[in-house]
């Protein structure tokens, strides 16, 4: 059922009336028409916090910005229109709303995710979309900052976070883009990774009409079980002393460096990167103390060795049946110093102490199956994000693109062929027929939403988006921009590594990402793995 969203009301005058923002009419200079656009009148009860022009070259401060999304300023690439609204969502919750609007404009309207349980506007994607020529927005969903503490007992900022605060954004967003450029976009886009793919997917099945083509990265969905999930490992692990940990360097050198000797070569390329995990059966029994030989400290106790195994297993409910997948392989790098690191990690703590449990006190250090099973339940404000149909997105001709790095450290790359899978069962589709409206790509060597030692930057938004031509072949918002204007539809992405992952120093190599269920594979011989046409899709 959809939720109610006659909560804002707008007082829009006709498009057809306003020569404000028309480009093609307007005889004032962009500058003097954004100062004297006046949204605010436009959105019921909202208040104007920002309205400026922004100078291609320069930088917004960004000094009220919440000290945990640790952002002080913003570049900016081009000439742009900046609008911030306070706007109400109840009688109890409201959102930050910001607009980008930029002088070039390509008639293409984009929304922009967010991510963890965090209230951080993505200045960053706003400033890629207007650069790119789209009018772009962003929002605080519903709360400031990277706590979760205004979700307490207050189901109403619950609601924005789940759901709310992104579709007003559209509905907005859609609105003062036709008033201000005198047009109303041809398309509308959006772009998101991890928490900001799993509210791309969920606006394609509450709100199919929002949107004509979704990026969205690393997915979130099955939302609560994922919290369940991560609020486990600091259980797994244990604190620093206790027999089952594991410290940073160990995973990082002696359990790293035999998940790649177990699983490297099975590709055919030994290159330092798992091109696919699903083949990898990491056994850490071989890093026993005492079973081959060994110093101290590069072996692992029967402790160690059982919280390996219980991190690169499934995560089952005490029926034996799957709360969620495992970690894959290669994860280790990255992890150690987060889901792995022996504290409680922070966003599964805030979720379950605020909007699950709502219980302040709650320790960590008790979480069982029992707060999963409450968790999932409960499903705060229709959270959980797990569609088994999206006919009236697909039939409405939207497009989804799925990206996830196959050493994604936060969100298992396993989840994302679960709920692919999950989807076409429901849908009672073939790869073929998913092929119509939704493709996953998976990218080996990235980790969560970027960063690794794969080619890892496609496009996806952001910083990770500089030094990446935007064009169908290297870009996931320029795929699916073609997908849905043009109907090409993308069969592989070349993905791009930097040297140093610093664009300045140049291209390190490419690899070329494939649509699944196909897999990326080493073409032999005397190949050089880090050549582009090493691979191909098979």
């Amino acid at each position: 059922m959809r939720p109610h969203t006659g909560l804002l009301g707008f007082a829009l005058p006709s498009i057809a009336a306003t020569t404000l923002g028309n480009r093609r009419q307007s005889t004032a200079s962009f500058e003097e028409r954004c100062l004297q656009f006046r949204p605010e009148g436009s959105v019921q009860n909202s208040t104007r916090t920002e309205l400026q022009f922004v100078k291609a070259g320069s930088s917004i401060g960004l000094s009220d910005n919440d000290p945990t999304c640790s952002q002080k300023s913003q570049g900016v690439t081009v000439d742009v229109c900046r609008v911030a609204l306070s706007i109400p969502t109840s009688n109890r919750s409201s959102i930050t709303y910001e607009m980008w609007l930029p002088e070039d404009w390509s008639v293409r309207f984009l929304a922009t995710g967010n991510g963890g349980i965090g209230g951080c506007v993505a200045y960053n994607d706003l400033a890629y979309g207007t650069a790119n020529g789209f009018a772009t927005v962003g929002t605080n969903n519903g709360h400031n900052g990277t706590n979760g503490d205004t979700f307490y007992q207050n189901e109403d900022v619950v609601e924005d976070f789940g759901w709310r605060s992104l579709h007003t954004s559209v509905e907005v967003g859609k609105k003062l883009t036709a008033l201000f450029y005198g047009a109303a976009a041809d398309k509308s886009y959006f772009i998101g990774c991890s928490l900001g793919g799993r509210q791309g997917i969920h606006s394609a099945e509450l709100f199919p009409e929002d949107f004509d083509g979704i990026v969205a990265g690393a997915p979130a969905v099955d939302f609560n079980n994922l919290y369940s999930s991560r609020a486990r490992y600091f259980t797994v692990t244990g604190a620093n002393g206790e027999p089952s940990f594991i410290d940073a360097g160990t995973w990082q050198t002696t359990i790293h460096n035999e998940v790649l000797r177990q699983c490297d070569g099975i590709d055919g390329a030994a290159d330092g990167i798992i091109e696919d995990p699903t083949l990898c059966r990491f056994r850490p029994e071989t890093l026993l103390c005492g079973t081959r030989k060994t110093t101290k400290g590069d072996c692992l106790t029967d402790a160690q060795v059982q919280t390996v195994n219980t991190i690169f297993n499934d995560y089952l409910w005490p029926n034996g049946s799957l709360l969620y997948p495992a970690m894959q392989p290669g994860s280790e790098i990255a992890a150690s110093g987060g889901l792995y690191s022996g504290k409680a990690y922070g966003p599964s703590v805030g979720w379950f102490k605020f909007a699950v449990l709502e219980d302040p006190s709650w320790d960590p250090a008790t979480f069982t199956a029992n707060d999963a099973l409450v968790a999932g339940r409960k499903d705060p404000g229709g959270i959980r994000t797990w569609p088994s149909s999206l006919a009236a997105f697909e039939g409405r001709g939207g497009k989804i693109l799925t990206h996830h790095g196959q050493q994604d450290q936060q969100i298992t790359s396993f989840n994302s062929i679960r709920f692919y899978e999950h989807l076409a069962r429901g849908m009672g589709y073939a790869p073929g027929q998913m092929d119509r409206f939704y493709r996953l790509f998976r990218i080996p060597g990235m980790g969560h939403c970027g960063s690794g030692p794969g080619a890892w930057a496609v496009g996806q938004g952001g910083d990770a988006a500089r030094g990446i031509p935007f064009d169908r072949e290297h870009n996931v918002l320029a795929a699916v921009v073609d997908w849905v204007e043009k109907g090409v539809a993308p069969e592989a992405l070349v993905g791009t590594k930097f040297v140093n992952d610093t664009v300045d120093e140049g291209i390190a190599y490419q690899h070329t990402h494939c649509k699944f269920p196909a897999k990326s594979t080493f073409k032999g011989g005397d190949r050089d793995p880090r050549d582009v046409g090493s691979w191909e899709c098979t």
